[in-house]
């Protein structure tokens, strides 16, 4: 069994668990995605339509394409290339298609990437992240690097991004809709074999297969940036 797939160690599920926490200091809670604008238009006003947004977005858009960079990001970690992460930095970073956007995934990433190295210190990261020095860090490179240098699979780390992205939107969807808890909980539990499948296929993708079709979202994320009354950053 490759080191992929390996099943999880208490030690690895302890590091994941801390770092997709919402405890951990990325801000996450502070964006939606283009989802408020989404909600103030009346594209999702329940949990059947929240589900089918998200679904949307996961396996057309940022879902998907973010976890095809995780993979990539953590093989070349693995592998010791610098060059070949900061390819991945920052072709991820050129795929935000807005301004919000751009700001959520680097804010993210760099708050993450910053935060793991004060307090789950690794030589491997750090040389590889003074070497990849001036990248652009969105949210799943930086993720895929912290899990290849701290030995966390790369399926468990693929399926928590994934899974941490849809419970975040929930999460932004339950405040703003409003819906109620137990509605955001069973759309996560609808959302869950959809982001298996996509961790899974994202093993096997190649870099050049990023990319999606989810532009109603897009076009929420830029309408999102002049919206007179807002929660949320994105």
């Amino acid at each position: 069994m490759t080191a992929e797939r390996a099943p999880l160690t208490a030690e690895a599920l302890a590091r994941l668990l801390a770092w997709l926490s919402p405890a951990f200091p990325v801000g996450a809670f502070t964006y939606s995605h283009g989802l408020e604008w989404a909600i103030e238009a009346g594209d999702v006003t329940s949990a059947a339509t929240l589900h089918s947004w998200l679904a949307d977005v996961l396996a057309h858009g940022a879902g998907r394409s973010d976890a095809i960079f995780l993979v990539h990001a953590f093989r070349a970690a693995r592998a010791g290339d610098a060059p070949g992460l900061r390819e991945v930095a920052d072709l991820a970073a050129a795929f935000q298609p807005t301004r919000e956007r751009h700001l959520e995934a680097s804010a993210q990433g760099a708050a993450f990437l910053s935060t793991v190295r004060a307090t789950w210190p690794s030589a491997r990261l750090e040389a590889l992240a003074e070497a990849a020095d001036g990248a652009v860090w969105t949210y799943p490179v930086a993720l895929g690097l912290a899990a290849a240098c701290h030995d966390v699979p790369l399926i468990a780390a693929a399926e928590g991004l994934l899974a941490g992205f849809a419970a975040n939107l929930v999460s932004a969807a339950v405040r703003a809709v409003p819906l109620g808890q137990t509605d955001g909980q069973r759309v996560i539990a609808r959302l869950a074999p959809l982001t298996a499948r996509l961790a899974g296929e994202a093993l096997t993708a190649p870099l050049d297969a990023a990319g999606g079709a989810a532009l109603a979202a897009d076009i929420a994320s830029m309408r999102h940036e002049t919206q007179y009354t807002r929660l949320f950053r994105s």
